[in-house]
């Protein structure tokens, strides 16, 4: 990578210090600050790490501006048209889209691993009835390290591997069982015979009374879903995943940690956001009400599932889920459900409404996945639930370059204090 620099002058001692740029393979350079504070003696100040890279990374590359997101260098349009889910978490973690003996020996190897251990069901029952999905989806994750001893050893590469693996494949079981907890209804194994979406579906929906079929078009866009959402660049819940491995801690933990992260209403609750909203405006009648109340800066009232705080264009991938909702709404037989004709309203409206193209309010991917996993059945407080299954595969493969990098180290952000200076303690009797 080419090296340029930038020259940084201190005006309190007029000292002059040229810091590095380093260019990527696309996107902005970064400035080499690593020795800012051995210059200056100072700190940066970036709250939220918004101009901040944390980290060298060849996994997934955003261009906000231009609606561009690569997994590998692969535009998503084309991973989500016509690849797998499998096939795209195999590109995640190892860089490269499988041959076709590839392919096989990593379904087989993630198919073999989709089982938990029967004494990690009796800790579902150990939850409340009412439990959130992700309250139980957190504990279980992070409790599957008291099970796998044999492949703790972060240092050694056969044990990452396997324990990428396993997460792989044991999440979708996971998350399948916090939904059977939740609504009383018996546990279902993993069957290894149907491909990796399909036996989340069946595990999900299958009851013992009857059989299940799963429907193909409904599988698709499911796993379109998962591939929009495997992984995300430096977000919230990755970044807390890399922190947490960077301890030392063990993949199983340092996932669970990014589950939390992801709990959050301002990261991954925002599809089940637009739901409410699509359902609290009711109709289309009613849709020109709710966009002056969006314009008003005064009504508390806000939109959901428009714009990003990366991309400042359409969002590659609420073109592809756009088609998707389409077709799991007519495979459901409900082509004519009030809440799409509602976001297709909406969608529209913000396309050609000025006030929407000059603040670049476009739809996002949340817009539509909410309306696709309702359809398929799913309840709103599963969403969340769902997003985490589908990005796993991205936390894991950003855990293992992390820990594949030479110059690794734990992360121990800065701090502007503002606290009070130093003062001396006061005996109580004269407080």
């Amino acid at each position: 990578m080419a090296s340029n620099s930038l020259t940084i002058r201190d005006n309190r001692t007029g000292k002059e210090v040229e810091l590095p740029i380093i260019e990527g393979s696309e996107g902005p350079g970064v400035v080499d600050i690593s020795n800012f504070n051995k210059d200056f003696k100072l700190f940066t100040l970036d709250p939220g790490f918004r101009s901040t890279a944390s980290c060298r990374s060849a996994i997934t590359f955003i261009d906000g501006d231009a609606g561009v997101l690569l997994y590998r260098g692969y535009p998503i349009e084309q991973l989500a048209e016509q690849s797998s889910f499998l096939e795209v978490s195999h590109l995640l973690m190892y860089g490269e889209l499988p041959s076709p003996n590839q392919c096989g020996h990593y379904r087989a190897l993630v198919s073999n691993h989709t089982m938990v251990h029967e004494q990690l069901l009796n800790f579902y029952r150990g939850f409340r009835r009412d439990a959130h999905p992700m309250a139980i989806t957190v504990g279980v994750v992070g409790a599957l390290s008291s099970f796998y001893h044999d492949s703790l050893d972060i240092n050694n590469p056969r044990h990452r591997d396997i324990s990428a693996i396993r997460l792989v494949a044991k999440v979708p079981t996971i998350a399948a069982l916090a939904y059977k907890y939740s609504v009383g209804q018996p546990f279902v194994y993993p069957q290894n015979k149907l491909g990796y979406v399909e036996n989340f579906m069946h595990m999900l929906f299958a009851v013992p009374c009857e059989e299940y079929e799963v429907s193909p078009v409904r599988a698709r866009a499911l796993e379109q879903v998962m591939i929009l959402h495997a992984d995300h660049e430096q977000n919230a819940s990755t970044s807390t995943v890399r922190l947490a491995g960077s301890s030392g801690a063990n993949p199983f933990a340092a996932v669970s940690a990014g589950i939390g992260a992801l709990w959050g209403p301002a990261h991954g609750g925002a599809n089940e956001a637009v739901l409410k909203m699509l359902t609290q405006i009711g109709d289309v009648s009613r849709i020109p009400d709710y966009i002056r109340r969006a314009k008003d800066h005064d009504d508390p009232f806000r939109l959901m599932g428009f714009g990003h705080r990366v991309y400042k264009n359409y969002d590659p991938r609420a073109r592809i889920l756009r088609k998707a909702a389409y077709d799991v709404l007519r495979d459901a037989g409900r082509e004519d459900d009030p809440l799409f004709k509602v976001a297709l309203e909406l969608e529209r409206i913000a396309l050609e409404d000025d006030y929407f193209i000059q603040k670049k309010l476009y739809p996002n991917v949340d817009f539509y996945s909410g309306l696709i996993l309702s359809a398929m059945g799913i309840p709103t407080n599963m969403f969340t639930v769902m997003f985490a299954v589908s990005r796993t595969v991205g936390w894991i493969s950003q855990w293992l370059e992390m820990m594949n990098e030479e110059d690794q180290s734990i992360g121990r952000p800065r701090q502007l204090y503002t606290g009070h200076a130093r003062r001396d303690y006061v005996p109580m009797k004269d407080r």
